[in-house]
């Protein structure tokens, strides 16, 4: 990858993947283990290296993901 290129902050790659997940926050939610925190992932397809985010669209979020 050449200087000001974008792309995985790991390898370079610049192929991605979303998806969508759930978690439990903390106190009550924890343990009846209500799911009420979600977040967006970015995967790269080529090293599998990720990052989680909340409160963004999906274009966005790539955009963030590969510089």
């Amino acid at each position: 990858m050449k200087d000001g290129e974008r792309g995985c902050p790991k390898c370079g790659h610049t192929k991605t993947e979303t998806d969508k997940i759930s978690t439990t926050g903390g106190g009550l939610s924890k343990m009846f283990d209500i799911q009420n925190r979600s977040f967006q992932v970015v995967s790269c397809t080529n090293c599998g290296y990720s990052e989680l985010y909340r409160g963004q669209s999906s274009g966005n979020m790539i955009d963030l993901f590969l510089g």
